[in-house]
């Protein structure tokens, strides 16, 4: 994938440094997204404290459950209703 779109947004470790606004023209959420979801692989179950520990490790801005929310609802994971396992989806086989 390109992660180009995103390089304004990156500092030189590769971590997102700001949340794109959802005004943005560019998609860029949509691309921020995808790139935080490649961090998490396909068919491993995660708890949140690992969820949260992977997500820190790739942005700056020490907001964990704004990015674990928005990959849930943009449906990039999926979870047990009680939280306690979460899972990386492709959203559009979901849709």
């Amino acid at each position: 994938m390109d992660w180009s779109p995103l390089r304004n947004h990156l500092d030189d470790r590769s971590r997102l440094t700001e949340w794109p606004s959802p005004r943005n023209k560019k998609g860029l959420q949509k691309v921020a997204l995808e790139y935080l979801a490649s961090k998490f692989e396909m068919g491993i179950i995660y708890t949140e404290k690992e969820v949260n520990a992977i997500l820190k490790q790739w942005h700056t801005f020490e907001d964990h459950a704004l990015l674990r929310r928005e990959l849930y609802d943009k449906r990039y994971f999926d979870r047990k209703n009680d939280g306690s396992q979460y899972w990386r989806t492709n959203p559009e086989e979901v849709e």
